[in-house]
């Protein structure tokens, strides 16, 4: 991220974690360096390669662009003024748009074309684009923070692999991923941090 751009980002972002108050964890956690990882699946190590499908308009957090698209909206979120477009949030700077982790609460109209749906658990989905988590709402589709257990096979750019001990994860802003397997594919478990 160019941080010699002059822009604003609200604090609530799209990188907590929310307990999954549904379900137990029946694995003990992983601990290291003070902390314990929880995760319903076994860990299971692949490389990180982001994912580059989101489609033409997608673009990772710190991309900055001179202007938007037509099509772009205009969001205001907690006294935050964000422009969305295509599943990506931006945040006007001096030196044009940001790319910035979607805010907490943002509620958009219809989920962008590729977006997945993610099981929290029995009654609940959620929906996933882009990095970005979205729970279904009377006016549409409202950002939250992902929750503990979900499971995508897909990271965007900006993450990086962090070494806890014997184990890698994938950490994207402040929300660490576990390497798993599911029916066969490599795939990422968001996993609980506790001190």
């Amino acid at each position: 991220m160019d941080n010699s751009k002059n822009v604003k980002v609200n604090n609530s972002r799209n990188t907590s974690v929310r307990r999954n108050t549904y379900r137990p964890y029946s694995r003990p956690p992983y601990r290291y360096g003070g902390h314990s990882y929880y995760c319903y699946q076994p860990y299971r190590y692949h490389p990180y390669h982001p994912y580059v499908g989101w489609g033409p308009a997608w673009h990772p957090w710190g991309f900055v662009a001179a202007t938007l698209a037509t099509t772009a909206i205009i969001l205001t979120v907690q006294g935050q003024q964000y422009h969305y477009d295509q599943g990506v949030y931006y945040a006007q700077g001096s030196g044009g748009y940001t790319v910035v982790p979607a805010p907490i609460g943002a509620t958009i109209s219809t989920m962008p074309p590729g977006s997945q749906t993610v099981v929290v658990n029995e009654t609940t989905n959620n929906y996933y684009y882009g990095g970005t988590y979205y729970e279904k709402s009377n006016n549409g589709y409202t950002v939250v923070a992902p929750t503990a257990g979900s499971v995508v096979q897909n990271l965007p750019e900006g993450g990086k692999e962090v070494k806890m001990g014997d184990q890698s994860y994938v950490q994207v802003g402040s929300t660490y991923y576990q390497p798993i397997q599911q029916d066969g594919k490599d795939m990422y478990e968001v996993a609980t941090v506790d001190n």
